[in-house]
């Protein structure tokens, strides 16, 4: 397994909390730079720009806004499935589908200090990706996703807390998570959840952002 240095630790240890998807093909009417500037301003610190469907060219017009402003708000900015892209538009990382670029390949092209995570599935995944020295893991889906039907088979909380002992890296758990089910997702052991839905089809998105954070910060709480 790939040590973990004393300064990835310290960076990892901040990989906690809401994990904001921004994907517009969710809620195309919705845009992604009111979503991103609404979140952050309500507590999200976050967030991943994808989009599967549009060219390199597209896909660079619509994120290098999006990176400017999480920039000048503090949050973090990664980008799914491409390094060219997160690369291109100076992004925080890059977040791997298990369909994409080995971790070794991906490290090599995004440098040291990007952060890096990956998509896990099941229990071998997590252990083979764990090996490789990610910065964090995405798991799940946890329950059935609002996003999008050609998923991998839903886990649910107990398949959650089965692969917490596997890995002590950072895990967001993701997949179909609404505000009431986040305090047994964070008992089960991620560190975070990765919203999509939730949010991108929220009626009022700043108050649902304030709402997952404050439970996030105390997941046992009751809902208000």
């Amino acid at each position: 397994m790939t040590q973990i240095s004393g300064e990835n630790d310290h960076r990892r240890a901040g990989l906690t909390g809401l994990y904001v998807i921004l994907d517009p093909s969710v809620n195309p009417d919705r845009p992604l730079v009111e979503v991103l500037k609404i979140s952050a301003g309500a507590g999200a610190r976050f967030f991943q720009y994808r989009n599967k469907t549009v060219s390199m060219k597209e896909a660079y017009a619509e994120a290098l806004p999006l990176r400017k402003i999480a920039r000048e708000l503090g949050a973090w900015f990664i980008v799914n499935d491409r390094c060219d892209l997160a690369l291109a538009v100076d992004a925080d990382g890059v977040h791997l589908g298990q369909g994409d670029l080995p971790l070794g390949l991906a490290r090599k092209i995004m440098g040291p200090d990007k952060l890096i995570g990956i998509s896990t599935h099941n229990p071998e995944q997590v252990r083979v990706a764990t090996a490789g020295g990610p910065d964090y893991l995405g798991f799940g889906p946890i329950f059935k996703p609002g996003s999008k039907t050609d998923h991998d088979p839903v886990v649910g909380v107990a398949g959650l807390k089965a692969i917490r002992p596997l890995t002590p890296l950072p895990i967001f758990a993701i997949g179909g998570i609404t505000l009431d089910q986040v305090g047994d997702v964070i008992q089960a052991g991620a560190n975070g959840v990765a919203v999509i839905s939730a949010i991108l089809k929220a009626p009022e998105i700043r108050q649902t952002i304030s709402d997952f954070v404050a439970r996030l910060s105390s997941p046992t709480a009751p809902i208000s």
